[in-house]
């Protein structure tokens, strides 16, 4: 096999492993890619079909990988809406990914009481992730469980959540703690924690 058919079997694969991606935008850039490699391998070996077909789909990714890099850090792409303990909407996010939220949040899975705050989180008109956070007094809050689905971590929620939703402020937490979990720790310094022992925390931005 020469490298130039190696390259179109590169294509052709990722375009194969994208349609496995559950994350958005990873889907779009392996697609991008994956479609780019068929296109010029067709064009070059003349079957102008499936390169024409293939360019098209090129085309249409760099327009959608455009549009959801500028959207990752776009305010208006995203809501905290607070609702209650017992609220459907995100006792159903919990029961339909329970088992992944529990490798990051393994204990936490169940929070009842007056003590919670429940906030949904929402990019334009689909529920992407929940943050439930315990008073733990003093200005305090406990993060029980900060989630987002599958499909939106290649986003950056989490970012706008802590850093410029003001949902924390208006709670009146000053300090907001994270349990210490490996799976977590990339993430939690990337929106603004520090580890002091076995424990994040973070100023509540105003």
């Amino acid at each position: 096999m020469s490298w130039f058919d190696l390259l179109g079997w590169v294509g052709s694969i990722l375009v194969i492993l994208s349609l496995m991606q559950a994350r958005v935008l990873r889907f779009r850039w392996m697609n991008l890619v994956g479609a780019a490699l068929a296109t010029g391998y067709n064009a070059a070996i003349g079957v102008w079909p499936f390169a024409v077909m293939n360019g098209v789909i090129t085309i249409i990714d760099i327009y959608w990988v455009i549009r959801l890099q500028r959207e990752r850090n776009d305010d208006v792409t995203y809501e905290v809406i607070e609702v209650g303990t017992d609220d459907a909407l995100w006792r159903h996010i919990l029961a339909v990914h329970r088992d992944d939220i529990a490798t990051f949040q393994p204990d936490t899975l169940d929070p009842v009481g007056d003590d919670r705050s429940v906030w949904v989180v929402a990019r334009m008109d689909e529920a992407v992730g929940m943050v439930v956070v315990r008073d733990a007094g003093n200005g305090v809050g406990r993060v029980e469980i900060d989630y987002v689905t599958p499909r939106f971590r290649d986003f950056t929620p989490g970012q706008y959540v802590y850093q410029r939703s003001g949902v924390f402020a208006a709670k009146g937490f000053r300090t907001l703690e994270h349990g210490d979990n490996a799976k977590a720790r990339a993430y939690l310094t990337r929106v603004g924690f520090h580890r002091e022992g076995e424990v994040w925390t973070r100023p509540v931005a105003a």
